[in-house]
């Protein structure tokens, strides 16, 4: 068990994954030829999903999942919560269980509201559910998610990171990036929330794009910006699912090496449980994550 946040005092950066439970028309056992596929890849933390509505079924995974990630792969794992849905019993319940797993880590979100939920009123922000965390158990290590172009309910980036302050005043000692695709987009509100006074560990998350589903839900979803290059890649090899396969996984691995050069904190990727990209990437970027953790007077 291990508060990942101070992996940051020994390396300058992190690479983490993120998966999620397999959907309710999927059998459940393909989450375990996934971990198991993706042990290879040297992650120094996985996160592990669960869906907007926050059922006891969809905990009951997330936890389960979690805890076979610590005890049978042996990487730390990050629960993520989500509270818009729970009240504060079924959120300490939630707690205890995860700490009778050893499970110290978690990912702190407000989640999205959907039709069909009931939306409850204990937490209706995700600085609210890491404050009742903090004061609940300080043991906890408390992530929490951040937006380079900014939320799609806040008016402007300037006032989201003014929330994001909240959230991090909150107990929040690590931030993960929605999802983007243009770099610049992510330097400029790293500099505005060093400004702002957040001066927590950034990862920056990636997820690369391999179809042309993905990207027209993905962007619908998540309001990331598309630049050029790679809408030129995907009208390039939109009748070539092979050739736009590679042109995804070269163009995601071109943004991460750009964002280690410019001294990102960690590489967060979305794996969407696709156990080849995830290798692909990673075998494409550990060396150079080698020799970035490296110290330099080492022999």
């Amino acid at each position: 068990m291990m508060n990942i946040t101070k992996l940051f005092d020994h390396k300058k950066t992190l690479f983490s994954l993120e998966i999620f439970p397999p959907k309710k028309d999927s059998p459940y056992n393909t989450i375990y030829n996934t971990l198991l596929r993706l042990r290879g890849i040297p992650a120094d933390f996985i996160s592990v999903t669960y869906g907007a509505g926050g059922s006891q079924a969809q905990r009951d995974k997330t936890i389960e999942i979690a805890s076979l990630i610590l005890t049978t792969y042996h990487i730390e794992p990050v629960a993520h919560l989500t509270c818009v849905g729970l009240d504060r019993a079924e959120v300490i319940d939630t707690l205890e269980r995860l700490k009778a797993k050893q499970v110290q880590n978690i990912m702190v979100l407000r989640g999205d509201i959907t039709p069909t939920m009931t939306v409850k009123e204990d937490f209706k922000h995700a600085s609210d559910l890491a404050a009742f965390i903090k004061k609940y158990d300080s043991s906890f290590n408390l992530l929490g998610a951040c937006y380079p172009e900014g939320h799609y309910q806040a008016e402007s980036l300037e006032q989201d990171i003014e929330n994001l302050k909240i959230k991090i005043d909150s107990g929040v000692d690590h931030l993960v990036t929605q999802l983007f695709f243009d770099n610049d987009k992510f330097y400029a509100f790293r500099e505005k929330a060093e400004r702002a006074g957040i001066n927590v560990p950034i990862e920056a998350g990636i997820m690369p794009i391999t179809n042309l589903h993905q990207i027209e839900r993905t962007v619908a979803l998540s309001g990331a910006s598309v630049p050029a290059k790679l809408s030129r890649l995907f009208s390039r090899y939109s009748d070539n699912p092979k050739a736009l396969f590679d042109a995804g996984i070269f163009y995601a691995t071109e943004q991460i090496m750009d964002l280690i050069d410019h001294d990102v904190r960690g590489i967060h990727l979305y794996t969407m449980n696709n156990v080849e990209t995830a290798t692909r990437i990673s075998d494409a970027i550990q060396n150079v994550l080698e020799a970035e953790n490296t110290p330099k007077n080492a022999v």
